[in-house]
């Protein structure tokens, strides 16, 4: 996948940034870097490569033996932090709709 100069304007202008042309043929060369190294990574044969809980372990294995443990050392307290809230529905908070 690449991107042409008239694809970069108009994401430009989509994020309402002010790009001259200098800076739009710079932006649309280092997008298609990041296409292009996208494109080898993905070329890459991964089949048989486990994955890792944490990428450290491939270089350290002892290392996730030093993070703790995902439990919960809190209480619940959502129904107090909601109480002042003006409206409140299914454990969320409601909130009047700004884009339409």
């Amino acid at each position: 996948m690449s991107l042409a100069l008239s694809d970069v304007k108009r994401l430009a202008q989509l994020a309402q940034l002010d790009l001259n042309e200098n800076q739009a043929q710079s932006t649309l060369e280092k997008l298609n870097g990041i296409f292009a190294l996208v494109e080898q990574m993905k070329a890459v044969d991964t089949s048989g490569v486990e994955p890792l809980s944490q990428p450290i372990t491939a270089y350290d294995a002892d290392f996730s033996l030093r993070l703790r443990n995902d439990e919960v050392s809190e209480p619940n307290r959502r129904d107090d932090y909601q109480a002042p809230a003006p409206a409140v529905q299914d454990g969320l908070y409601l909130v009047p709709k700004v884009i339409e």
